[in-house]
């Protein structure tokens, strides 16, 4: 098969793989649409220990069943592999099982490629209406749902403010994912006006620059999207006493977090990390009966192309919240 593959940092070629044999309970995809994560940008800079090279990468996958009863099935794909017996699995947090697996991190390759062999039991089928690089979005928005629901089991919805920091998929999932749960006044912080633009027709949220934010302002929940040292102060800075900060991105190790601030207003600081089966169902649920609105904030590349698209991205030269890469 023809595979996009990373080489080292800031490389990539296009060229081929062995193809997938799926194991036992798996089964063969025929990859239709795959987008570009944050964390894909990570190894590609060569920023992500856990994506060693060569590899292929990739993981927010939707495409067709290749043989046995399912042929031909249209299905979205739950990257994350878990064990299923575990307790964390077991209590419906099988995002937390010590041995889960993700594609795109050994021993599983990804999906910038035309095959993916994944176990049954993380996919589901698209309905007819729905287009796969829709249905890729599923991954990326169950981040946010997830974050979402566990914010709004913490802080009363009625009357609830958010600041979503960050305009990329995963803070626009998030901020859509929040208005599903009940929080109706959403703001979210996104510098790079050409998607501010984009970010600011997908929802009833505002979208707004960083300069435009009152320095007096406070939410009752924030979303760190981003991940970095400043994105953390940031957090801090505009979360209300009593509030929730929910931290999604993972730019940077360290840094940004006032504890003392989090200390004596009792603010909730909690990391979130991909989302439960459950989450994920519900997410993929919601992009089919278009409760997450038109999802027309994508931006299709052939994978052949997927090099350039990566450079694009490094040089912020993209402004769609998401880059669709299709074999």
């Amino acid at each position: 098969m023809k595979a996009l593959i990373y080489d080292g940092p800031e490389t990539l070629e296009f060229r081929d793989a062995p193809d997938p044999v799926p194991q036992d309970g798996e089964l063969l995809i025929r990859v239709e649409a795959c987008g570009i994560c944050g964390s894909d940008m990570h190894a590609y800079l060569g920023h992500d220990e856990r994506r060693p090279a060569p590899l292929i990468l990739g993981h927010e996958a939707a495409g067709t069943i290749s043989g046995g009863e399912r042929d031909a099935e249209r299905v979205t794909i739950n990257p994350l592999v878990t064990c299923g017996t575990c307790a964390d699995c077991v209590s419906g947090r099988g995002n937390l099982c010590a041995n889960r697996q993700i594609i795109s991190m050994p021993p599983r390759e990804g999906a910038f490629a035309q095959w993916l062999s994944i176990p049954e039991t993380n996919v589901i089928k698209i309905p007819d209406h729905v287009s796969f690089e829709k249905a890729a979005l599923a991954e990326p928005i169950a981040c946010g749902w997830h974050a979402s629901r566990l914010a709004t089991s913490l802080v009363s919805t009625h009357g609830a403010s958010a600041l979503v920091i960050g305009g990329g998929a995963i803070g626009l999932g998030s901020a859509l994912s929040l208005a599903n749960f009940g929080v109706k006044d959403t703001v979210i912080l996104e510098p790079n006006a050409d998607r501010r633009a984009i970010v600011e027709q997908a929802g009833e949220h505002r979208a707004i620059e960083p300069d435009q934010l009152d320095p007096n302002g406070q939410f009752d929940i924030v979303i760190d999207a981003v991940g970095y040292s400043s994105s953390r102060a940031l957090a801090c800075q505009y979360a209300r006493p009593g509030g929730v900060i929910m931290h999604i991105g993972l730019g940077e190790a360290s840094g940004g977090i006032d504890p003392r601030r989090l200390t004596l207003q009792e603010i909730t600081f909690m990391g979130t990390y991909t989302y439960t089966p459950e989450d994920f169902q519900n997410t993929a649920a919601a992009i089919f009966n278009g409760d997450l609105g038109s999802l027309d904030w994508i931006e299709m590349r052939d994978l052949k192309d997927g090099a350039a698209a990566f450079s694009d991205l490094r040089a912020h030269k993209v402004a769609s919240p998401k880059i669709i890469l299709a074999p």
